[in-house]
């Protein structure tokens, strides 16, 4: 959980999409606070094999639904932000178990539920034998 001082508050809750298992071979900061203005980011990481390459960073604020903000792959060095700013947001895929996600300049609209997932890479454009 991320908490920004002065009832300003972000929240990263250990959090994992199964995949595989019982979901506990992928965690993440429980808990940050943080002050407005100061940059927030969130580790997150995974003991699966080396396949699981692709992280994905998502975000619930209060009263919406959950959003994906980031994809990051360690095959693609340019992060898909979609329709997220990259002035708000970063992310690194340093290699296949490891990532984190930024959260810039914060401010009390970016107080939410911040979390990661990983999944395996799949080649579906490899052409056909």
């Amino acid at each position: 959980m991320l908490h920004l001082k002065e009832d300003f508050r972000l929240r990263a809750v250990i959090s994992s999409v199964k995949l595989a298992g019982d979901g506990s071979d992928v965690t993440q900061n429980s808990m940050i606070w943080k002050k407005q203005d100061e940059y927030a980011t969130i580790n997150c990481n995974h003991t699966k094999d080396y396949t699981y390459s692709q992280m994905y960073w998502y975000r619930q604020l209060p009263g919406e639904t959950m959003k994906l903000v980031v994809f990051t792959s360690t095959a693609k060095p340019d992060h898909d932000f979609g329709n997220f700013s990259r002035e708000k947001f970063a992310a690194t895929k340093p290699d296949a178990y490891t990532g984190t996600f930024t959260v810039k300049d914060l401010e009390p609209k970016d107080k939410g539920l911040y979390f990661c997932a990983v999944s395996k890479h799949s080649d579906t454009d490899a052409p056909s034998i």
